[in-house]
């Protein structure tokens, strides 16, 4: 994997995705691989080709359960659990998914918020090609 990386040029993307606590190597470079794929105007429409978007199901005055669309990639969207789990724990993002139990969301609900949230920052490093700043304190 590193040596098609470095064959296509991401190798640099590879190493700002992976200062984000969380993101290792397998799912920074599934990330970036997805990113590659399509020509996303917003972090929205990256997060909705990973199948992470919200659909809501709603008809008259029923409002329905709201559910992931799972409909992108079952394995990026495995690896960003995974990575959710991972950077729960770290100082960075311990804070984010504490207030998301806080306010009554259940552990996995709170892991998919993060999950989504990392997606985000990590679209932000490589549409901008930007370096990641984590929060002080």
């Amino acid at each position: 994997i590193s040596d098609q990386l470095k064959e296509a040029g991401l190798l640099a993307d590879l190493k700002r995705c992976t200062k984000v606590e969380g993101i290792g190597f397998l799912t920074g470079a599934r990330l970036i691989a997805t990113f590659q794929r399509g020509d996303f105007r917003n972090a929205d429409a990256f997060i909705a080709f990973l199948g992470m978007d919200l659909r809501v199901s709603q008809s008259g005055q029923k409002d329905g359960r709201r559910s992931l669309t799972k409909r992108g990639d079952p394995e990026a969207r495995r690896l960003l659990h995974n990575a959710a789990m991972s950077a729960s724990r770290t100082s960075a993002w311990k804070a984010f998914y504490e207030e998301q139990r806080a306010r009554g969301f259940s552990t996995t609900q709170a892991l998919v918020i993060l999950a989504r949230k990392l997606a985000r920052v990590v679209f932000a490093l490589l549409k901008g090609k930007s370096e990641y700043q984590p929060k002080a304190g």
